[in-house]
């Protein structure tokens, strides 16, 4: 793709990917590099459930944002499409906030799901990891009107996105149904 990008599709998408990689710094300071906090707010506790719920929209609507173009429905594509990437930013946010309080939760199962759990998570981590510049890239180009490169770059974010908005409500419900 990026052989056939202009100088100014080549400047968005590294805004895409920088911006990007700094969010992915930041998640994995909190989770692995800081400490977390040693007191933190009762309403906090709520934010994996929230979290979920967000994810489970963001796939709903990601999808609905789908079909919606498929049937040329270019406006309804695009409220979709809007709705997606702002329960996937709350997401982002109840996530980044979660993990600054509460740090990384460990897996409390045991036994053969314990395998499948890793599983899970390490291919939710990879896509979602891979989703996140694509879709600030895909978001980019529509934006800026470049509708040519936005589909070629959708064609791969979608089912990367749709991926891993799935294996974290897969991640959620592994965790809370375990212990």
């Amino acid at each position: 793709m990026a052989s056939t990008l202009s100088h100014e599709d080549r400047r968005l998408v590294r805004i895409a990917f920088l911006s990007s990689g700094f969010v992915v710094a930041l998640v994995v300071y909190l989770l692995y590099l800081q400490s977390p906090a040693a007191t933190w707010p009762a309403w906090t506790t709520a934010l994996p459930a929230m979290n979920a719920g967000f994810n489970a929209l963001t796939l709903g609507l990601l999808s609905l944002g789908v079909l919606a173009i498929r049937r040329r429905r270019i406006r309804t594509h695009v409220t979709f499409q809007i709705g997606a990437l702002a329960s996937g930013l709350l997401f982002l946010v109840g996530y980044v906030i979660h993990h600054h309080f509460h740090g990384d939760t460990p897996f409390p199962g045991t036994g053969w799901i314990r395998p499948v759990y890793f599983f899970v998570l390490i291919t939710h981590i990879l896509s979602a990891t891979v989703a996140l510049p694509l879709v600030v890239t895909s978001a980019l180009f529509a934006a800026t009107r470049r509708f040519s490169l936005h589909r070629r770059w959708a064609r791969v974010t979608v089912p990367v996105w749709l991926y891993a908005s799935l294996t974290g409500l897969l991640v959620y419900f592994l965790l809370t149904g375990a212990s």
